[in-house]
């Protein structure tokens, strides 16, 4: 039976004009991706998008604006029967930035039997386009990003 799965993500730039990125192991692939994840059942986007970061970087934000939702069919990566509907904010820190940091891409290990790792780290403005990121959806909204800001 085919559903939906929304997810909510956080574009964050940084005093020095770089943007946060997530380096991804999931399920035997690499992905590099913006920080955030799945919207729970009886939770707004925007509680789901202050969640995901306090979750994954210990990061409390705050949305500053919205920035696109996806608007063309795109099937999810991991099941192919899932269509996934992404919303993606502009969020700025609202507590000192903590998250430990990848020097370089999925500078990570990965240990026997774990299907999912995942780290941080930030790009570079001049380095910041719709190839530096692996999903469909975020390709599009690197551009936007890179347009706008």
């Amino acid at each position: 039976m085919a559903c939906f799965n929304v997810r909510v993500y956080g574009i964050m730039i940084n005093h020095l004009q770089q943007v946060l990125v997530s380096d991804e192991y999931i399920r035997g692939g690499y992905y590099t991706k913006f920080p955030g994840g799945g919207l729970e059942f009886g939770e707004g986007t925007l509680e789901c998008i202050k969640r995901e970061w306090q979750e994954e970087l210990g990061q409390d934000v705050e949305v500053v604006e919205h920035i696109y939702t996806t608007d063309f069919f795109q099937i999810s990566a991991f099941d192919n029967v899932t269509q996934i509907l992404s919303i993606y904010y502009l969020v700025r820190p609202t507590s000192p930035f903590t998250a430990p940091l990848l020097n370089k891409p999925f500078d990570f290990t990965i240990p026997e039997g774990i299907t999912e790792v995942e780290g941080v780290r930030w790009i570079e403005w001049e380095d910041f386009n719709a190839e530096a990121v692996t999903l469909p959806i975020d390709k599009v909204v690197a551009d936007i990003v890179k347009a706008k800001y």
